[in-house]
Protein backbone atom coordinates (compact mmCIF):
# COMPACT_ATOMS: atom_id res chain seq x y z
CA UNK A 1 0.00 0.00 0.00
CA UNK A 2 1.30 3.18 -1.05
CA UNK A 3 1.08 6.49 1.35
CA UNK A 4 0.62 9.88 -0.39
CA UNK A 5 2.68 12.98 1.09
CA UNK A 6 3.82 16.38 -0.12
CA UNK A 7 7.32 16.10 1.70
CA UNK A 8 9.18 13.33 2.36
CA UNK A 9 12.33 13.42 4.20
CA UNK A 10 14.96 11.10 4.54
CA UNK A 11 17.07 11.34 7.60
CA UNK A 12 16.44 12.35 11.47
CA UNK A 13 18.74 14.56 12.22
CA UNK A 14 19.32 18.13 12.62
CA UNK A 15 18.94 18.93 9.24
CA UNK A 16 16.06 16.74 8.27
CA UNK A 17 13.83 16.84 11.38
CA UNK A 18 13.75 20.74 11.46
CA UNK A 19 12.85 20.87 7.26
CA UNK A 20 10.04 18.21 8.52
CA UNK A 21 8.98 20.78 11.23
CA UNK A 22 9.05 23.70 9.19
CA UNK A 23 7.30 21.41 6.36
CA UNK A 24 4.78 20.75 8.99
CA UNK A 25 4.13 24.54 10.06
CA UNK A 26 3.59 25.39 6.20
CA UNK A 27 0.82 23.34 5.86
CA UNK A 28 2.23 20.40 3.92
CA UNK A 29 1.88 16.48 4.81
CA UNK A 30 4.84 15.24 6.10
CA UNK A 31 6.99 11.93 6.58
CA UNK A 32 10.25 11.76 8.04
CA UNK A 33 12.35 8.28 7.48
CA UNK A 34 15.10 7.28 10.08
CA UNK A 35 17.09 4.39 10.35
CA UNK A 36 18.14 4.77 13.53
CA UNK A 37 15.78 3.45 16.45
CA UNK A 38 16.13 7.12 17.90
CA UNK A 39 15.78 10.58 15.83
CA UNK A 40 18.76 13.46 16.11
CA UNK A 41 21.32 12.23 13.98
CA UNK A 42 24.94 11.14 14.69
CA UNK A 43 25.19 14.56 16.52
CA UNK A 44 22.72 13.47 19.21
CA UNK A 45 23.25 9.40 19.23
CA UNK A 46 26.47 9.00 19.00
CA UNK A 47 28.44 12.14 17.99
CA UNK A 48 28.25 15.70 19.57
CA UNK A 49 26.29 15.34 22.48
CA UNK A 50 27.37 12.43 23.86
CA UNK A 51 30.41 13.70 23.65
CA UNK A 52 29.75 16.75 25.44
CA UNK A 53 27.82 14.41 27.98
CA UNK A 54 31.57 13.04 28.57
CA UNK A 55 33.53 16.29 28.10
CA UNK A 56 31.28 17.75 30.70
CA UNK A 57 31.79 14.69 33.42
CA UNK A 58 35.62 15.12 32.51
CA UNK A 59 35.65 18.98 33.48
CA UNK A 60 33.39 18.24 36.57
CA UNK A 61 36.37 15.38 37.63
CA UNK A 62 39.38 17.77 36.88
CA UNK A 63 38.26 20.37 39.19
CA UNK A 64 37.21 18.26 41.84
CA UNK A 65 40.92 16.88 41.53
CA UNK A 66 42.53 19.76 41.10
CA UNK A 67 40.52 23.00 42.45
CA UNK A 68 38.20 21.65 45.74
CA UNK A 69 41.46 22.27 48.06
CA UNK A 70 41.79 25.72 47.07
CA UNK A 71 38.35 25.95 48.32
CA UNK A 72 38.73 24.51 51.89
CA UNK A 73 37.34 21.04 50.14
CA UNK A 74 38.81 17.75 50.83
CA UNK A 75 36.87 15.03 48.95
CA UNK A 76 40.12 12.62 48.92
CA UNK A 77 41.34 11.30 45.55
CA UNK A 78 37.96 11.09 43.15
CA UNK A 79 38.23 8.06 40.82
CA UNK A 80 35.71 7.74 37.73
CA UNK A 81 33.30 5.26 37.60
CA UNK A 82 32.93 4.70 33.99
CA UNK A 83 29.40 2.55 33.90
CA UNK A 84 27.81 5.31 35.76
CA UNK A 85 29.58 8.09 33.68
CA UNK A 86 28.08 5.99 30.37
CA UNK A 87 24.98 5.66 32.01
CA UNK A 88 24.49 9.93 32.74
CA UNK A 89 24.97 10.14 28.54
CA UNK A 90 22.64 7.29 27.83
CA UNK A 91 20.20 9.47 29.70
CA UNK A 92 21.06 12.96 28.29
CA UNK A 93 21.09 10.95 25.14
CA UNK A 94 17.77 9.47 25.71
CA UNK A 95 15.91 12.67 26.92
CA UNK A 96 16.73 14.91 24.10
CA UNK A 97 16.21 12.23 21.26
CA UNK A 98 12.73 11.80 23.18
CA UNK A 99 12.43 16.05 22.95
CA UNK A 100 12.70 15.28 19.35
CA UNK A 101 10.60 12.68 18.72
CA UNK A 102 7.56 14.62 20.69
CA UNK A 103 8.50 17.48 18.66
CA UNK A 104 7.44 15.51 15.54
CA UNK A 105 4.30 14.50 17.03
CA UNK A 106 3.55 17.96 18.17
CA UNK A 107 3.63 19.13 14.76
CA UNK A 108 1.58 15.85 12.92
CA UNK A 109 4.97 14.55 11.17
CA UNK A 110 4.64 10.96 10.63
CA UNK A 111 7.94 9.18 11.38
CA UNK A 112 8.97 5.89 9.32
CA UNK A 113 12.03 3.62 11.32
CA UNK A 114 13.85 1.92 8.67
CA UNK A 115 15.99 2.73 5.52
CA UNK A 116 14.78 5.08 2.72
CA UNK A 117 15.83 4.36 -0.59
CA UNK A 118 14.69 6.02 -3.62
CA UNK A 119 13.01 4.08 -5.91
CA UNK A 120 11.52 6.03 -8.92
CA UNK A 121 10.32 9.43 -9.23
CA UNK A 122 8.47 10.77 -6.10
CA UNK A 123 8.99 7.20 -4.62
CA UNK A 124 10.76 6.44 -1.67
CA UNK A 125 10.40 2.80 -0.07
CA UNK A 126 11.36 2.33 4.08
CA UNK A 127 12.77 -1.21 4.85
CA UNK A 128 13.79 -2.49 7.55
CA UNK A 129 17.19 -1.67 8.71
CA UNK A 130 20.56 -3.58 8.22
CA UNK A 131 20.92 -5.77 11.65
CA UNK A 132 17.39 -5.36 12.64
CA UNK A 133 15.92 -8.30 14.36
CA UNK A 134 13.71 -10.29 12.35
CA UNK A 135 10.36 -9.50 12.08
CA UNK A 136 11.07 -5.79 13.09
CA UNK A 137 8.94 -5.24 10.09
CA UNK A 138 6.13 -6.48 8.01
CA UNK A 139 7.99 -5.67 5.02
CA UNK A 140 8.70 -2.63 2.95
CA UNK A 141 6.47 0.39 2.37
CA UNK A 142 6.18 2.59 -0.61
CA UNK A 143 6.04 6.68 0.10
CA UNK A 144 4.92 8.84 -2.53
CA UNK A 145 5.73 13.04 -2.58
CA UNK A 146 6.18 15.42 -5.14
CA UNK A 147 9.22 16.72 -2.80
CA UNK A 148 11.84 14.58 -1.26
CA UNK A 149 14.39 15.88 1.15
CA UNK A 150 17.58 14.12 1.48
CA UNK A 151 19.43 14.37 4.51
CA UNK A 152 21.20 11.74 5.09
CA UNK A 153 23.97 12.85 7.46
CA UNK A 154 27.26 11.82 8.03
CA UNK A 155 28.89 8.29 8.14
CA UNK A 156 32.20 7.76 9.65
CA UNK A 157 34.90 6.17 6.94
CA UNK A 158 37.32 3.31 7.88
CA UNK A 159 40.65 3.50 6.20
CA UNK A 160 41.59 0.09 3.74
CA UNK A 161 45.02 -0.09 5.82
CA UNK A 162 43.88 0.17 9.07
CA UNK A 163 40.70 -1.45 9.54
CA UNK A 164 37.81 -0.69 12.64
CA UNK A 165 38.26 -3.69 15.03
CA UNK A 166 36.53 -2.82 17.77
CA UNK A 167 39.54 -2.86 20.34
CA UNK A 168 42.42 -1.37 18.59
CA UNK A 169 40.93 0.92 15.77
CA UNK A 170 37.41 2.60 16.66
CA UNK A 171 35.43 4.57 14.80
CA UNK A 172 33.63 8.04 16.78
CA UNK A 173 31.24 6.02 18.05
CA UNK A 174 33.06 2.97 19.53
CA UNK A 175 35.37 6.01 20.93
CA UNK A 176 32.14 6.97 23.24
CA UNK A 177 31.64 3.58 24.13
CA UNK A 178 34.60 2.33 25.79
CA UNK A 179 34.25 0.44 29.01
CA UNK A 180 37.33 1.89 30.88
CA UNK A 181 40.00 4.58 30.65
CA UNK A 182 42.81 3.89 28.00
CA UNK A 183 45.99 4.43 29.03
CA UNK A 184 46.93 5.53 26.12
CA UNK A 185 44.61 7.27 23.15
CA UNK A 186 45.81 8.80 19.74
CA UNK A 187 42.91 10.88 17.83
Amino acid sequence: MMKNYDVIVVGGGPGGYVAAIRASQLGLKVALVEKRGALGGTCLNVGCIPSKALLDTSEFFARARDEAAVHGISLGKPKIDVATMMKRKAGVVKKLTGGVASLMKMNGVDVYSGVGRLTGPKKVEVSAPAGAPAGASAGAETLTAPNIILATGSEPVELPFLPFDGKAVVDSTGALEFESVPKELIV
